[in-house]
């Protein structure tokens, strides 16, 4: 099962369509001249500000959505809120950018509207092409007291999986949808777990889980902390077919890195919020994501001889 597994994830095009991130990277010189320290590979941007740090963000639509406007329009801010979130920080506003043809519209701004509403994050601008294929890409801005970034896991960490298990398979897209059945209320209460870690200094490490998936965005996580990480795959809670549920892009998913003593305050701060945790596993020394499920054991990523994004 677990050869099966990894040759399944390494194929998966929500992985591997991240390889073109490295081509980006030529971009980092243009943040010296501001004197801002870039860290490619974060969710967010960080800029110093005043006794706040804003966070930058944007995301466009993987358009395997483009079936469903709405619900590319409602993950169009989803996954925008999540990446402030994961940061430690706080959604303040967003804008966008949008192709529109006129018989997808209504169905793709109902989902953003719908979304804004759900997360109270107001869309307050953005720009619009009539004659370009339909599209859709957010940008956010947000703002944190202290910040969580994925540049710090240390060897001896432990790694956790918080994820809200409450919810179901959107239509056949690999999305678990734990959000758009809650209100408002409830949806910002789990989300406000992040920032509460990132204040007390809970968290060494943070991310998202996105569209590569739970173990996709760990290795992510470990590739820009230049660790690696062993992992019990049982750990991972599945209310469906593992091996389908691993890739999934959640609702709410995020993936931690946490000193041991911190590990039963991070625990319950998720728990009284009725997010599901699992310790998955450790940080270690040896830069590989290594396996185990049951009597098998088995290298997902091996970071001296391979990458995810190249940073």
């Amino acid at each position: 099962m677990l050869n099966r597994l990894i040759e399944d994830i390494k194929d998966y095009e929500g992985l591997t369509r991240k390889k073109a991130v490295q081509h980006v990277t030529r971009l980092k010189e243009s943040a010296s001249l501001a004197g801002i320290p870039t860290m490619l590979g974060d969710d967010a941007a960080i800029l110093p500000w005043e006794d706040y740090y804003l966070l930058f963000a944007s995301d466009g639509i993987w358009w395997r959505l483009g079936g469903d406007p709405f619900w590319a329009g409602y993950c169009s801010v989803l996954v925008n809120v999540n990446d402030i979130y994961a940061m430690g920080g706080v959604p303040v506003a967003m804008v966008n950018v949008l192709s529109l043809k006129e018989e997808e519209a209504e169905e793709l701004l109902e989902g953003i509207e719908t979304a804004c509403q759900k997360f109270a994050v107001p869309m307050v601008g953005g720009h619009v092409h009539p004659d370009a294929p339909t599209s859709v890409a957010v940008s956010i801005l947000g703002k944190a007291r202290k910040v969580l970034t994925s540049f710090d896991a240390r060897p001896g960490d432990t790694v956790i999986l918080a994820i809200d298990l409450e919810g179901k398979q959107y239509k056949t897209y690999l999305n678990w949808d734990s959000t758009s059945m809650k209100t408002t209320k409830e949806v910002l209460y789990r989300l406000e777990a992040l920032p509460v870690i990132a204040e007390k200094g809970l968290a060494t490490a943070c991310k998202d889980v996105s569209n590569p998936g739970i173990l996709g965005s760990l290795g992510m996580l470990l590739e820009t902390s230049k660790v690696g990480a062993l992992v019990d795959v049982e750990s991972i809670p599945s209310p469906i077919d593992i091996t389908t549920f691993v890739k999934m892009y959640p609702g709410y998913g995020f993936i931690l890195t946490v000193n041991p003593i911190h590990v039963d305050e991070v625990t319950q701060i998720f728990r009284d919020r009725d997010i599901s945790v699992s310790i998955m596993g450790e940080i270690t020394t040896q830069r590989k994501l290594e396996l185990h499920y049951k009597e098998e054991k088995g290298i997902l990523f091996d970071f001296e001889k391979e990458f995810i994004c190249g940073l």
